[in-house]
């Protein structure tokens, strides 16, 4: 049995989600950019999710968000699910979208993790070699400028999967919020953006030292959505589910996480042999959702 899902309101998370196959289904365009930017913001005001940071990428992509009603579950499932189909129609396929098993999600704990966090998301483009800044990107990137700013306005796509009487609205809002315990918008979006250009220099020193050009733009956007990179993915790589710039409030976070799973072990045991009375621990998710049972209060 994998690791239940430990979902807190008012936790902030790195999500990451990838394409089957490494396949470039996200490939940037003015159709994929449309349906990705118009699907986060539908999926983020539907369940209350606080969004910091996103970046799209051809075959995968990243979100810091925060959480703050426990609902980041049921956002994954309707932004994918929306996404999904909404991509394939415009493709012109059928198969799933998203690569098997689930999206990852790494808690983090303290400011200072979020900043570094948000700063990995938006230097995603450069650390892949595709442009030297990552700004350049053209698919579906969020500025550091615009947190704590008025939203951009996403248009529902026309055509495709998407009908012009449909159930959705026409257009939907897509706010960059600024993270909990952040007073100075500026302020933040300064430290954010100051460690993005630490991130892009160490990925062109890094990119120069090992002789590799930079794909560029031109060479983005006339790759194959059926494409995917030559590289090979490392396999049984680490799924960490915390992440925090501090070394005690790191094992304080383990040590929790720890705890949370053996008290639901021991609570779904019992439960499922039929006893009565079991209180699942603060945190628990499905069976929450599902079964209605009993959680630990905060």
């Amino acid at each position: 049995m994998s690791l239940p899902r430990r979902v807190l309101p008012g936790s902030t998370y790195l999500v990451t989600r990838r394409c089957t196959q490494r396949q470039f289904l996200l490939r940037p365009s003015r159709s994929t950019n449309g349906i990705l930017a118009y699907c986060l913001a539908r999926a983020a005001l539907l369940y209350g999710i606080e969004l910091h940071a996103y970046c799209f990428l051809s075959n995968h992509y990243h979100l810091v968000l925060t959480d703050p009603s426990a609902r980041l579950p049921e956002f994954m499932r309707y932004l994918n699910e929306l996404a999904a189909r909404a991509l394939n129609a415009s493709l012109g396929r059928w198969e799933g979208l998203w690569a098997s098993g689930t999206y990852s999600a790494v808690e983090l704990v303290g400011l200072e993790a979020v900043v570094e966090k948000i700063a990995y998301t938006l230097a995603n483009p450069v650390a892949a070699g595709l442009v030297e800044r990552a700004e350049h990107w053209p698919g579906l990137w969020s500025h550091p400028r615009r947190i704590g700013e008025p939203g951009v306005l996403a248009s529902r796509p026309l055509g495709g999967f998407f009908r012009p009487n449909g159930p959705t609205p026409e257009q939907a809002v897509l706010h960059l919020v600024r993270p909990q315990g952040v007073g100075d918008s500026k302020a933040f979006a300064e430290a954010v953006t100051s460690a993005l250009r630490r991130h892009e220099s160490d990925a062109i020193a890094a990119a120069r030292a090992a002789g590799r050009a930079f794909l560029g733009r031109r060479g983005i956007l006339a790759q194959s959505p059926t494409g995917s990179p030559e590289t090979i993915e490392p396999r049984r790589a680490l799924n960490p589910r915390v992440a925090t710039r501090d070394p005690g409030a790191r094992i304080q976070a383990l040590l929790q996480l720890r705890a949370f799973i053996e008290a639901y072990r021991n609570a779904r045991e019992a439960f499922c042999a039929g006893m009565s009375g079991i209180v699942f621990p603060r945190g628990t998710y499905w069976l929450r959702i599902q079964q209605h049972v009993p959680c630990a209060p905060s």
